[in-house]
């Protein structure tokens, strides 16, 4: 549930941070918006005075003035534009790196949002929150032009000036009752915008396990549930915000529509002079931008609230554990009487310098034990620990340093192969090429320089893999985890993979768990896991388990 101190506190940040730019942004805009109110007070005197007066150097003086009040108007606007974005856009990657920095470093957090809501909140919502100093500076600076209008208006005439001074307050507090109402729906049609985001990314990357055991149907009627609901959040949203515009620019018309029928009344009794009274008209059409301008104002800060309570939510989200701590040593991977959906108290242990397999048939089983050791989920029950300590309580940058989980999805980063190899750590030309060879690249010189398209999209699936498989080889984490490392890639590939990874990773102080049902990978282990039905039902080396005929179902192919 969001706090709403916590938003407060956030908010009060941002504009701590950003007092220069706001009150600089602030400053010039209100000089643009005094300039613009200047625009028709200039025309009216210069038709009264130079005009009227048929005065041939009061109208140069004139044409002179004009130039300067619109040379000032602009460069106040451009400056302030200049201040104001980039006080925001400083500030949204400061929130974003506050948000990164709160998700993965120290212990992580606790929270129910979804990978992808995590990714919409860093990424939009940020942005979204950081603008509202722009708000801040929009709202002064109309402020300001009103009150010089209203102080111009009276200079006019007095009742003029009053009922603008009058009817402009009644008119903002109306608009602003209705921010509340525009807040909430976008806060609803946000949260379930990023549940849509959340849900197709979790399809997106669990297709294969879906199809696997035929819950694409399914997936896709619980994503066009999700859509639809996103939708519906969506259009009340814009209900909202059409009403909210509507009703803010119907009654600024009938404002400014009042105004002029006045001063034309006043004109003809004569009460003001004709200069005037196009100084007023002029002021009355000015005057919609500013109201506007703080109409809008309450509809934006509608938006940056809601995303500003999203984003104070997370940098506020309780830690997963008081403090990330630091393992003993690299250890041993213990899973102990783990029960999740998926696995129904599944016991297990890696020890350094061995290599053991994990063999299931089913899908849901083998994701659950990835997700629990790669952090994604934990335990109903049991524990996962590494040298002792639970996952959920290791820092996270030292749980990294450890161990390293290699998903089955393959993402590459990078313009080369060479590029996507680079796991930040010193490695010599003999590591690379151990590692190259190992997943079975290639020679090094033909295989480092392969540029890439986006994402590798210009190497097949099983390219993909092996050059995934090379950069955790090259990582050479104590702790190895790896899902289904070979399933693109042929026989005789495989065969030269298992060789490889079994070279590189045997022995000495790495510990290598293989989940896979690749019989070349679990030939190569010390000894293999199968597991059934959530738990383990038997343990021994490959050949051995080959005379279980529900093992042997499982793994032959």
């Amino acid at each position: 549930m969001q706090d709403p101190r916590a938003t407060r506190r956030l908010v009060g940040g941002i504009f701590r941070r950003q007092r220069a730019a706001t009150a600089l942004g602030a400053l010039f805009w209100s000089l643009h918006q005094v300039c613009e109110a200047l625009v028709p007070v200039a025309i009216g005197t210069v038709i009264d005075r130079a005009v009227a007066t048929s005065d041939g150097s009061a109208m140069a003086a004139s044409v002179l003035a004009i130039f300067g009040l619109f040379a000032v108007l602009t460069m106040a606007w451009r400056t302030g534009f200049w201040f104001l974005s980039r006080g925001t856009y400083e500030e949204a990657h400061l929130l974003r790196m506050q948000a990164v920095r709160r998700i993965l470093t120290g212990a992580g957090i606790r929270t129910d949002r979804q990978t992808g809501e995590l990714l919409s909140i860093t990424a939009s919502d940020s942005l979204a929150a950081a603008e509202l100093i722009q708000l801040g500076a929009r709202a002064a600076a109309a402020l300001v032009g009103l009150a010089v209008t209203a102080g111009i208006l009276l200079r006019i005439d007095a009742s003029l000036g009053l009922g603008l001074m009058i009817g402009i307050p009644i008119l903002v507090l109306g608009l602003n009752a209705l921010g509340p109402v525009v807040e909430r729906r976008t806060a609803a049609q946000q949260q379930a915008a990023g549940l849509a985001a959340a849900t197709a990314s979790d399809l997106l990357a669990g297709l294969r396990p879906l199809r696997g055991f035929g819950g694409v149907p399914e997936g896709v009627r619980r994503y066009r549930r999700t859509s639809r609901t996103s939708l519906a959040a969506t259009m009340g949203a814009m209900r909202a915000s059409a009403t909210f515009l509507g009703a803010s620019t119907f009654t600024t018309g009938l404002l400014v529509a009042i105004v002029t029928a006045f001063s034309g009344w006043f004109a003809l009794q004569g009460r003001i002079t004709i200069g005037e009274l196009i100084t007023i008209v002029g002021l009355a059409a000015f005057i919609s931008d500013p109201v506007l301008g703080l109409a809008d104002c309450v509809f934006q800060l509608a938006i940056s609230r809601a995303s500003a309570a999203r984003v104070a939510e997370l940098l506020e989200a309780p830690p997963r554990a008081e403090s990330g701590r630091e393992p003993a040593g690299a250890g041993s991977l213990v899973l102990s009487a783990v029960v999740t959906p998926g696995l129904d108290g599944l016991s297990l242990e890696v020890a350094p310098g061995e290599m053991v397999g994990v063999a299931s048939a089913s899908i849901p089983a083998a994701d659950a034990l990835s997700e629990l050791l790669s952090g994604e989920r934990l335990p109903h029950a049991g524990r996962v620990t590494l040298g002792g300590t639970d996952l959920a309580d290791l820092e996270h940058a030292s749980l990294r340093r450890r161990m390293l989980v290699e998903p089955h999805a393959v993402h590459l980063f990078g313009s080369t192969i060479g590029a996507v190899l680079d796991t930040g750590d010193a490695r010599s030309e003999a590591d690379i090429r151990a590692a190259v060879e190992a997943a079975a690249l290639g020679e090094l010189g033909d295989t480092l320089e392969h540029e890439l398209l986006d994402h590798g999209s210009n190497l097949s699936g099983g390219q993909r893999q092996r050059v995934a498989l090379a950069r955790a080889l090259l990582a050479d984490r104590p702790v190895l985890v790896l899902r289904d490392p070979t399933t693109a890639v042929d026989a005789v590939t495989e065969h030269r993979i298992a060789a490889g990874l079994a070279g590189l990773r045997l022995g000495g102080a790495h510990a290598t768990l293989v989940i896979s049902t690749s019989p070349p990978l679990l030939a190569r282990c010390d000894r293999v896991v199968f597991v059934a039905g959530g738990r383990v039902v038997a343990t021994g080396n490959h050949a051995d388990l080959l005379t279980r005929p529900d093992y042997a179902e499982a793994v032959l192919r």
